[in-house]
């Protein structure tokens, strides 16, 4: 009667030998774990363009949840968070952006909205533009602590263009001709408004970006008309700096740890080559243009997406640096796929290390 014991002792020793030699596959193992486990609610807040549901279709974190991609823009949200409930967060979705797909199973009708508490989000569109101001969403999804990339933190401080100018100027103070950047004059009102650099020059008022609350001023007199304009602002603040003269513009493009760079010239004859028409290429990513976007990722904490914008100066091909995007950086048409293949792998990475029990207490 032992030999039958003796058996299941030897049949249980070989099993736990297998089980520990047999190089089990660990990925198979979490997948089927985490298809048990509620998915992760990634939300996107990106309304003009790409379906993000399709660029993370089949994607998990590294502990097997699947994840619920809710795609849209920040006219279309609010914000509820509370310290005193189990959801410490709710975003209620008006409407669903119109270039993506919706969630499977869940078609948004007129009329109806969706109820979500995002456990990361990913933000592609700007903030704050002179059609809307959605500071006060982003203060709810700070207030509620979600993870996000870029961090949260970093977003709010683009909003403030002198903060992330501030910083650009500190650098330069500090890498010198490594890291050229163009003169500016900062005033907090039409009253402080002392430019006392050379002319032609360019007025930027508040925290404007893609061309809007720009204007080229000929010289002192004209600056004169600006003040009386800008005094019926009292509330703005303004940046002078001198109008530069171009062959063309840059623009470095840092994705984690993938480099662009870009050479767009004006055929329009707009001295905004931003809002006119333009050919853009992509030219070489040099070590100093690389240079130039490490020292921009150390912006607020770290950026993971961002662009740094220079303009060639024509009589001497000198290269000036005038500003860093962040987290809403646009992407050249011919290479948005690649490159939103490449936010996608580091989105997965971010949400890994921020959503699964292992990767934190490895942080920890």
């Amino acid at each position: 009667s032992k030999y039958p014991a003796a058996r299941e002792t030897s049949l249980k020793r070989g099993s736990m030998l297998r089980a520990l030699f047999s190089g089990s596959d660990d990925a198979t193992s979490q997948a089927q774990q985490g298809a048990s486990q509620p998915p992760v609610r990634l939300l996107v807040i990106q309304a003009d363009d790409y379906d993000w549901p399709v660029i993370l279709k089949g994607a998990r974190i590294k502990d097997g949840r699947p994840i619920v991609v809710y795609q849209t823009g920040w006219p279309d949200i609010h914000v509820h968070a509370s310290t005193y409930s189990s959801a410490r967060i709710c975003v209620e979705i008006l409407s669903l952006a119109k270039c993506a797909t919706p969630p499977e199973g869940l078609a948004l009708s007129s009329g109806r909205r969706i109820t979500m508490q995002p456990d990361f989000v990913l933000i592609r569109n700007e903030v704050k533009t002179p059609s809307f101001d959605a500071r006060s969403k982003l203060n709810g999804l700070m207030f509620a602590g979600v993870p996000c990339m870029n961090s949260l933190e970093s977003i709010m401080m683009f909003c403030e263009r002198p903060a992330v100018q501030g910083f650009l100027h500190q650098q330069q103070r500090r890498l010198g001709d490594a890291f050229p950047v163009v003169p500016q004059h900062f005033c907090s009102s039409s009253k402080s408004l002392m430019y006392g650099y050379t002319f032609p020059a360019v007025a930027k008022v508040g925290s404007a970006h893609a061309g809007v609350g720009k204007m080229k001023i000929s010289d002192h007199k004209q600056m004169s008309d600006f003040r009386s304009i800008l005094e019926m602002m009292p509330d703005e603040h303004c940046m002078v700096e001198p109008f530069i003269e171009s062959q063309g513009d840059l623009r470095i493009q840092k994705i984690g740890s993938h480099y662009r760079a870009f050479k767009r010239i004006g055929i329009s004859g707009d001295w905004k080559t931003n809002t006119c028409t333009a050919i853009m290429d992509e030219i070489h990513c040099t070590e100093r243009y690389r240079q130039w976007a490490d020292v921009a990722s150390q912006l607020f904490g770290g950026l993971d997406i961002l662009t740094v914008d220079a303009i060639i100066e024509a009589e001497t091909g000198k290269e000036l640096i005038l500003e860093v995007n962040g987290t809403s950086s646009g992407l050249h048409p011919d290479k948005a796929q690649e490159d939103n293949q490449f936010i996608k792998e580091l989105l997965l990475q971010r949400m890994t290390a921020a959503l699964c029990a292992d990767d934190l207490n490895t942080a920890s």
